[in-house]
C-alpha cells in the first residue's frame, strides 16, 4: 500500500496506535504476540517509520551520522551504501557528514552535530575513527559510535569497532609480483594520515623481506589516495634509470594514475610493467588492463558497523546493554590482466 501510515497499521492490526508506536520503538512492555501481530501489519502494508517524525515523538533520536573525509569517492559511496541499507532495514534516517579531519575543531564539531540533529549515534570512517584524542572526547561526551580502522588484529583499546587488515592483502599483492619475478617495485603511498596507508606499506616490506628483496627508498613515493598523485608518482618511477618492472599503488584511483602514465609514456602494461591497486573499485574491472587489486568489501564493512552501533544504541535504550565483539575483515587478492611475469630487464635511459 502506498504511503501507508501508522494509523493503516493501527486498523489493520486491531490495535490502538499507541500500540504500534510502542512496536516501533522496540519497548520491551508489548506482548510477544501483539507484538507479531503489528508486524505482520508492518509488513503487509510495507510501512515505513519517518525517522525524522519518530525522533520528534520519542525521547529517543533515530538518526545516525555517517562521518568521513576521503578523497576516494567509491570507498565513500559504498560505505554509505552499506550503513544506509541497515538504517531502512532497522527504522533510522541517515545523516552524511562530510568534514576536514585534521581541523582542530573536529571534536566540537561532532558534538555540536550530534546535538543539533539529534543524531542517536555515529559512525566514523577513516581517519577520524583512528585519531585516539577525538574517541576519547566522544566517548567522554556520552556519544555512542562505530569506528572502521586499518587493524591486523582486534585493538581491544576498550572502543568497538570494525578493523580491515589491509597489511596481509598488501603482503599477498607483494608477494604476487614477486612471485612472477619481480624485484624492483615501486610503491606509491596513499594519505599518511590514513592508517591504511601504513599498513598497507608495511605489508610490502615484509613481503619483500621475506623475500630477501632489498628496500629500495627511491622506488617509494608519497602521495594520497587520488589519480593525479598515481599519474605524477609513476612519472617520477619511470624516469629512473633503472625503473621498476611492477608498481604497486596504494589503491585502485592511484593505480589507474600509474596506468595512464604507462599508457603516455608508450609503456606496455603489463609486458613491460606490472601494475596492482587495492579495493576492487568499479573502475578496477573497466580499466584496460583490468586492474589486479585487493577486493575489500566496503560496503558489507558499512553494514556491519551500521548494525553493531544501532544494536548497541538498542541493548543501551532498553536496560540490556549488547554483548558485542569486535569484527575484521580481510581484503582477497583479485588477479587481473594488469600484472604479468617478468619478461626483461627494462632499458635503461642513456
Amino acid at each position: 500500500m502506498r504511503n501507508a501510515t501508522i494509523k493503516h497499521v493501527a486498523e489493520l492490526a486491531g490495535v490502538s496506535l499507541k500500540t504500534v508506536s510502542r512496536v516501533i520503538n522496540h519497548e520491551a512492555s508489548v506482548h510477544e504476540r501483539t507484538r507479531e501481530k503489528v508486524q505482520r501489519a508492518i509488513d503487509t502494508l510495507g510501512y515505513r517509520p519517518d525517522p525524522s517524525a519518530r525522533s520528534l515523538r520519542s525521547t529517543r533520536a533515530h538518526l545516525l551520522g555517517l562521518v568521513y573525509d576521503n578523497p576516494n569517492a567509491h570507498y565513500i559511496i559504498s560505505m554509505q551504501r552499506g550503513v544506509l541499507s541497515v538504517c531502512r532495514e532497522s527504522g533510522y534516517g541517515l545523516q552524511i557528514h562530510p568534514c576536514d579531519s585534521s581541523s582542530p575543531k573536529l571534536a566540537e564539531e561532532l558534538c555540536a552535530l550530534v546535538q543539533h540533529s539529534r543524531l542517536a549515534g555515529l559512525v566514523l570512517a577513516p581517519p577520524m575513527s583512528e585519531q585516539p584524542e577525538l574517541i576519547r572526547t566522544l566517548a567522554d561526551a556520552g556519544i555512542a559510535f562505530m569506528r572502521i580502522i586499518s587493524a591486523r588484529s582486534d585493538p581491544q583499546d576498550g572502543y568497538p569497532c570494525v578493523y580491515v587488515d589491509d597489511r596481509d592483502a598488501a603482503y599477498a599483492i607483494t608477494e604476487h609480483l614477486i612471485q612472477l619475478g619481480h624485484q624492483r617495485i615501486g610503491f606509491l603511498w596513499g594519505g599518511r594520515e590514513h592508517r591504511s596507508s601504513g599498513e598497507r606499506y608495511q605489508g610490502y616490506e615484509d613481503a619483500l623481506k621475506d623475500y630477501g628483496i632489498a628496500l629500495d627508498r627511491k622506488l617509494i613515493v608519497a602521495g594520497d589516495y587520488s589519480f593525479d598523485d598515481g599519474f605524477r608518482g609513476a612519472r617520477k618511477l619511470l624516469a629512473l634509470k633503472d625503473r621498476p618492472t611492477a608498481i604497486f599503488g596504494s589503491n585502485d584511483e592511484i593505480a589507474a594514475g600509474v596506468l595512464a602514465a604507462a599508457h603516455s609514456g608508450g609503456i606496455s602494461v603489463p609486458w613491460e610493467l606490472s601494475i596492482t591497486g587495492f579495493e576492487d573499485s568499479p573502475f578496477s574491472k573497466q580499466s584496460w588492463p583490468a586492474l589486479t587489486t585487493a577486493r575489500q568489501a566496503t560496503e558489507e564493512i558499512g553494514r556491519h558497523a551500521a548494525q553493531r552501533l544501532i544494536a548497541g544504541i538498542e541493548g543501551d535504550a532498553h536496560g540490556k546493554p549488547a554483548d558485542l565483539v569486535n569484527q575484521g575483515f580481510s581484503p582477497e587478492l583479485v588477479v587481473r590482466g594488469s600484472t604479468g611475469p617478468l619478461r626483461s630487464a627494462p632499458k635503461r635511459k642513456r
